[in-house]
């Protein structure tokens, strides 16, 4: 037996099993040629990013549009920073918009597919099986160095002007012990860490090619990078490296801040024997501050939109959400929704390769028009749903009063909607309540602040006016030919044209008569067909509504 087998045995006396055993556990997919395996890959640290979910998503287009898988691994190996139940805020994030994993973590302790576990604090005994591999090849090693003893070394370093920090050569101390030196300090009771024997030469360069950035060029790790922590979990890098080889992942997608560990990540997947999965890194997620106007990354602290939760609270569709971040996912999804306006975007051709490799701007004002867009050409059925099931959650009140009558509601939602031009004022569901307010007496507020250019006696005889001539059998052709006619007894035009040449010869035009009636009946300047209001209230309370109006006159 060697000495590096001897060490093996004496770091991992428990281990029995072997890589070999793992590969027959976990054998290559069989999947279709072409066909991509994407992993998203969070930590339970707390709530789902939005753009973590930017990045998820990208994961799951890339495997739906090559028949491929997409799964969900928690990295749970950094105890210090996770929160309790962080899984499940995780997971419900995806569940709100209806976004599933082929593979993965569903919850709290609940996963589906053959390649799990899919948490990583209950795959140790792989890792420890790699790890003891690695340790036979003498591409393993224990460093006994303390907190203290590694403090020293990063201020040697900083005062040599070293160009590389970090635990390597010369600076590397453990890396050459004797097998009698490290026998001793183990049996001694020593703690340590078990760091890769880099094999990388600082005056060497690799390339890899980034499916999205094309060929990039770096200096090769010379890093002898921990791979096991004294209590035996692995680091992020060496866990992954493992996971993505055992789970056959075909694609890495990750934020572009992890270009810079391409190096040392290339190195373990060598030192294990594994086939390098392809790269590619998304751009990062960014917003325009608004105090300086300058781009920057969307901030936990500063931003309630870097929380997926929030689009939640806010109500805002989850369809929405999904075809906005398209926008900023492929650049020619713009171009695809305008030839396919009603298309369900699982038809959309996605292209991991038209993915911008610049940062994206996540900007609210635009999520809102196309969110506009979205419910516009929702039906009234779809929008009561969406709008009931938000508020069961957020607005209680409202809830009992938006769904007391279900076909009410309904077809007060239906104003100006399911046809050619529907009209677009709701961007969230949180909108709903002051949107449709004026048409239950529960949430109306009487509020007569008519056109200031107009006398109240006008005001007054407009509505005067109306009230004898209201029917409420009447379309909408009736009632605007009604409008109309009161016009010219009242002193005003019928015909907007007119008053626009000459204004000075009218008190007014037809749009101001029915601005009249309207903010009389809605308490507001601008609503959806008002014909179709009055028709909803019914006689009782057009009329208690016209004669209050009179009355404050």
């Amino acid at each position: 037996m060697t000495n590096n087998e001897k060490l093996a045995q004496l770091l991992f006396p428990d281990i029995t099993k072997t890589p070999e055993d793992y590969e027959k556990i976990y054998p290559p997919r069989n999947l279709p040629e072409g066909a991509r395996v994407a992993r998203f890959a969070p930590s339970p640290t707390g709530y789902l990013h939005i753009g973590g979910f930017f990045s998820a998503l990208v994961d799951i287009l890339t495997a739906q549009s090559t028949g491929g898988v997409s799964f969900l691994r928690i990295e749970d190996t950094d105890k210090k920073r996770e929160i309790d139940d962080g899984v499940s805020a995780i997971v419900s994030g995806f569940d709100y918009f209806g976004v599933g994993f082929t593979e993965g973590v569903t919850g709290f302790g609940t996963e589906k597919g053959e390649y799990g576990p899919y948490t990583q604090s209950k795959r140790v005994e792989l890792y420890q099986t790699i790890a003891k591999s690695l340790v036979e090849k003498g591409l393993a090693y224990p460093c006994f160095c303390t907190a203290d003893e590694l403090t020293a070394l990063r201020e040697k370093q900083e005062s040599e002007g070293a160009l590389i920090k970090g635990y390597f050569g010369k600076y590397a101390k453990c890396r050459d012990l004797s097998f009698e030196e490290q026998e001793a300090r183990i049996k001694a009771g020593e703690s340590y860490v078990l760091r890769l024997r880099s094999q990388g030469d600082e005056n060497k360069r690799i390339a890899f090619d980034d499916v999205i950035r094309g060929k990039i060029e770096m200096p090769e790790n010379t890093i002898d990078e921990v791979l096991l922590k004294s209590d035996g979990i692995p680091t992020y890098h060496f866990a992954h490296a493992c996971d993505d080889h055992f789970m056959r992942t075909t694609h890495v997608i990750r934020g572009e801040e992890w270009i810079s560990s391409v190096p040392k990540h290339i190195e373990l997947f060598r030192a294990c024997g594994y086939k390098c999965p392809k790269y590619a890194h998304t751009p990062q997620v960014l917003k325009i501050d608004e105090e300086t106007g300058d781009k920057r990354k969307l901030s936990k602290r500063k931003d309630p939109e870097a929380a997926v939760s929030y689009f939640v609270d806010e109500g805002f569709p989850k369809e929405s959400v999904l075809e906005y971040l398209l926008t900023l996912i492929n650049s020619n999804f713009e171009d695809w929704r305008r030839a396919n306006p009603r298309e369900d975007i699982a038809k959309f051709p996605f292209n991991l390769k038209k993915m911008s490799s610049s940062g994206c701007l996540f900007d609210l004002v635009k999520l809102n028009d196309v969110s506009k867009n979205v419910i516009s050409v929702m039906s009234a059925a779809q929008v009561y749903e969406n709008v009931a099931k938000w508020a069961e959650a957020a607005d209680r009140d409202f809830y009992e009063i938006f769904t007391a009558d279900p076909q009410y509601s309904t077809a007060v939602l239906n104003i100006d909607r399911e046809c050619p031009k529907p009209r677009k004022d709701i961007a969230k569901w949180n909108e709903v309540k002051d949107y449709v307010s004026y048409l239950y007496n529960a949430l109306y507020t009487p509020d007569f602040r008519f056109d200031e250019k107009l006398d109240k006696a006008d005001v007054k005889a407009i509505l005067t006016k109306y009230l004898e001539v209201y029917d409420p059998a009447d379309g909408k052709d009736e009632w605007f030919a009604k409008i109309k006619d009161m016009c010219e007894p009242l002193g005003f035009t019928p015909n907007v044209k007119e008053y626009k040449k000459t204004p000075e010869a009218f008190k007014g035009h037809v749009g101001d008569v029915s601005g009249v009636i309207r903010m009389a009946v809605t308490s507001r300047s601008n609503t959806p067909d008002l014909c179709a209001i009055m028709q909803l209230l019914g006689k009782d309370e057009v009329t208690a509504r016209l004669n209050s109006a009179i009355s404050t006159l």
